[in-house]
């Protein structure tokens, strides 16, 4: 179990906290990560791409040429995939990309990219995320801190601060909930709140799986 110093945003100690070493401090394994990215990343994929085949294409009714003694082979549809105009065969069709992947190697996925974090330096706990609902104020903040790009994690949203982050587009701020391997990588840096540790505990606890 690590101990690590709870820190204000004038990045000053301001007390300590543990980190669990089955979540912060387990071995990183790259194959289990992009697994985990693959999957959030085949979640999202919208999946309506789409052709029309012969039956779907308007039209067509009359045969557009006669059977016999034209030299050519014979079609019954101006809308066959042989001609202009016609649809298409074996074209893409509206599908999920989604796949099942199991609540422990979700978990575990989490928990590795903490501990990457954790291990590389950036990972940063904060006594509490307070703001004005500004965002040049939340930005200086996060510059003085030494951040330029990270995820920001809260306990429960706070409206002011969630309101001062959106215009931020090198953070993420979000609670417990919305916390995920993709983000975490992505922006390569975290603040979380010493009331989120527990929750994002709970989170990645292999008992629960």
């Amino acid at each position: 179990m690590a101990t690590v110093n709870v820190l204000n945003w004038k990045k000053e100690k301001v007390g300590s906290i543990d980190l669990a070493a089955d979540v912060f401090e387990t071995p990183v394994k790259k194959e289990v990560l992009h697994t985990v990215v693959q999957w959030q990343l085949a979640s999202r994929r919208a999946g309506t791409h789409m052709t029309k085949t012969k039956g779907l294409v308007s039209g067509g009714g009359k045969k557009p040429f006669k059977q016999k003694g034209t030299g050519g082979a014979r079609q019954g549809s101006s809308r066959s995939i042989l001609m202009p105009g016609g649809g298409t065969a074996f074209g893409p069709q509206p599908r999920s990309y989604a796949f099942v992947l199991p609540k422990k190697v979700r978990r575990l996925g989490l928990s590795m990219a903490l501990s990457h974090l954790q291990k590389e330096g950036k990972l940063f706990v904060v006594d509490s995320m307070n703001s004005e609902g500004k965002t040049a104020e939340l930005n200086k903040r996060l510059k003085a801190f030494g951040l330029t790009k990270a995820v920001l994690v809260d306990s429960e949203v706070n409206n002011k601060f969630n309101q001062a982050s959106k215009n931020l587009p090198t953070f993420k701020y979000f609670p417990v909930e919305g916390l995920n391997v993709f983000d975490l990588l992505k922006y390569d840096a975290a603040v979380i709140t010493k009331e989120s540790v527990a929750k994002i505990v709970d989170r990645c606890s292999m008992e629960k799986a």
